[in-house]
C-alpha cells in the first residue's frame, strides 16, 4: 500500500512540474513581410470570386489583421466581430480584417451563414481550400487559430492557439496588440 502510494506522489509531483506546453510558432514571423495569397471568399461584393487581400493592402501599404481559423468555433466568431468593430471604427486608416478558414473543401453558404449568425459587418471571411493553408505562411499544425498582424507591409504581431486556447484572455491580447496599428495616424 506504502508503495502505490509513493509511485501516487511522486507520479503527481512529477505531472505538477511538467512545465504547460510551449508556445506555439506559426505563420510568418515578426518583422518578415507576409506574402499574397488567394482564397475563396463567402460574403461581401467579393463573394465566390479568389482574392487576394494581403496584396490590396501591401500595394496601399495598410495596416491588417489575418485570422485564419480550422473551425468556426464560437470564440473565432468572438475574435472576429471584435476585430470587425476595431476595424469599422478605425476605417480611415484603410485597416482591413479578414477570416481564412482552412477546409479541404469550400462550402461558401455555410460560411456566409455563419459569418451573418455573428452578425459580421465589414470583415470578409472565406475559404482556403487546402488544411495546410498557405505554403509560404508555415502554419503549425497544432494551431487551430493563427491571428498575423501586419503594417506597412511586415507582420507586427503573431499569435497562435491550440484547440480549445481561444478564450476571453487570448482575445484580450490580440485586440491590444491590433488597437494601436489600426489607429489612423
Amino acid at each position: 500500500m506504502n508503495r502505490i502510494l509513493l509511485c501516487l506522489s511522486l507520479t503527481l509531483a512529477l505531472t505538477l512540474a511538467l512545465p504547460a506546453a510551449e508556445p506555439l510558432e506559426s505563420g510568418v514571423p515578426i518583422g518578415k513581410r507576409p506574402g499574397p495569397y488567394s482564397f475563396l471568399v463567402a460574403t461581401g461584393p467579393q463573394r465566390g470570386q479568389q482574392t487576394c487581400y494581403v496584396c490590396e493592402q501591401h500595394e496601399a501599404n495598410k495596416p491588417a489583421a489575418v485570422v485564419f481559423a480550422r473551425d468556426t468555433s464560437d470564440p473565432v466568431g468572438k475574435l472576429m466581430v471584435k476585430l470587425d468593430a476595431l476595424a469599422l471604427a478605425n476605417k480611415d486608416s484603410g485597416c482591413k480584417v479578414w477570416m481564412t478558414l482552412l477546409a479541404e473543401k469550400a462550402d461558401l453558404d455555410a460560411l456566409a451563414k455563419w459569418a451573418q449568425k455573428q452578425g459580421l459587418k465589414g470583415a470578409p471571411v472565406g475559404a482556403f481550400e487546402d488544411a495546410d493553408g498557405p505554403p509560404s505562411y508555415k502554419l503549425h499544425k497544432d494551431a487551430d487559430v493563427t491571428v498575423i498582424l501586419f503594417a506597412k507591409q511586415k507582420v507586427v504581431a503573431n499569435f497562435a492557439f491550440r484547440t480549445g486556447e481561444l478564450d476571453d484572455k487570448g482575445i484580450d491580447r490580440v485586440l491590444k496588440a491590433v488597437a494601436p496599428v489600426f489607429e489612423n495616424k
